[in-house]
């Protein structure tokens, strides 16, 4: 088991591009999808307590889903732990990729901010 956890969606040219961006400098991570095995709320609520930034970055604000709940309406009046719910019940809600590791969590692909992860 790598220490790093790499959250994708398969079929996302992003994330495409940050698991090549992996592979191509020879760093070892577990691998997982999104959808098939979505993130648990206690997962995500770990995550945005080491990221550092707000439970509302954790969004995927371009997806389908986002915008067919008329989320960016909703979401100024859902409490984390409903928006927490939310994403766990979907992983397509769930910003991607993401880079995990014991000390950082790394949200959408900036190569720069991946080279320290």
């Amino acid at each position: 088991m790598s220490e790093l956890l790499f959250v994708e969606y398969p079929k996302c040219t992003t994330c495409q591009r940050a698991k090549r961006f992996l592979e191509e400098r020879g760093i070892a991570f577990d691998d997982r999808h999104i959808v098939e095995q979505r993130p648990t709320a206690e997962e995500l609520r770990m995550w945005i307590a080491r990221s550092g930034l707000p439970a509302k970055k954790f969004f995927n604000t371009c997806g389908l889903r986002y915008k067919a709940l008329a989320l960016k309406e909703k979401l100024p009046s859902m409490s984390e732990e409903e928006q927490i719910a939310l994403r766990a019940s979907d992983g397509m809600l769930v910003k991607r990729p993401l880079l995990i590791s014991p000390t950082a969590v790394r949200i959408g692909f900036k190569p720069a901010e991946w080279e320290r992860c």
